[in-house]
């Protein structure tokens, strides 16, 4: 990919995938983004945010990954972590049914936003197979050439990392099992939280009860899944 070196990448990510970003692939990927910008396409998330899931996760870090698909193609959406909003926009439905499970599971209150941030910065991927969309165009970028991208990143939690809890929900995610190393991470397979499938098996698989057991069994800290309370000021915000 060109410019390779001016790309804001968390720096264990930046030697991972060193590599990959030289590849033919990238190289296309790059003109292909540079050329919808051109036409004047809306693409999200922002190019600073792009990358986001990594910078805030860096690999020796990863502990969990959470995998979505495309980023959210809505006005102020999409940040780059997969089913996470920013603060001030409305929790999305499959994000307000993970809620549901974990009310459900480990007797979280339900947030009252969408920002998973705080999942990310305790060793949660929270990773989408394609990185980036057109606005209102969901699954735009899909063959774009992300998904060869993603792949790697995923091989390298695979390859690199011991004992990490993969969430395989729906069958994109699940398509995915067969690159990772089920000898010494742990797979968790559902459908979708969506609504159109979360309370076919969704609700009530106890996955993020499941994970912080093995996190704790494999002498790793288990995740805080309650996320931060608003400040004052923040809650003034429309959700």
């Amino acid at each position: 990919m060109p410019q390779y070196n001016r790309i804001k990448l968390e720096e264990s990510w930046k030697t991972a995938l060193s590599a990959e970003f030289e590849q033919p692939y990238m190289q296309q990927l790059s003109n292909f983004l540079r050329e919808e910008k051109q036409q004047g396409k809306v693409i999200y998330p922002p190019g600073g945010l792009i990358f986001n899931a990594l910078n805030l996760t860096p690999l020796p870090k990863v502990k969990v990954v959470i995998l979505g698909q495309d980023p959210y193609h809505g006005p102020g959406q999409a940040h780059g972590l997969s089913f996470s909003v920013p603060v001030g926009i409305k929790v999305p439905p499959s994000l307000l049914n993970m809620y549901k499970e974990l009310q459900r599971d480990l007797n979280i209150p339900i947030a009252q936003h969408g920002c998973l941030q705080s999942w990310a910065e305790q060793g949660v991927l929270l990773l989408n197979t394609t990185l980036t969309v057109v606005q209102s165009q969901a699954g735009s970028h899909a063959k774009a050439g992300w998904q060869r991208f993603t792949d790697h990143i995923i091989d390298c939690v695979s390859a690199q990392q011991e004992h990490v809890v993969f969430m395989l929900w729906g069958a994109h995610a699940r398509s995915k099992a067969q690159r990772i190393d089920a000898s010494k991470h742990l797979l968790l397979s559902s459908v979708h939280p969506s609504p159109l499938s979360a309370y076919r098996g969704f609700i009530g698989n106890g996955h993020f009860s499941q994970c912080n057991k093995f996190l704790q069994r494999t002498g790793q800290t288990p995740i805080d899944w309650r996320l931060p309370e608003l400040s004052s000021e923040q809650t003034e915000l429309p959700l």
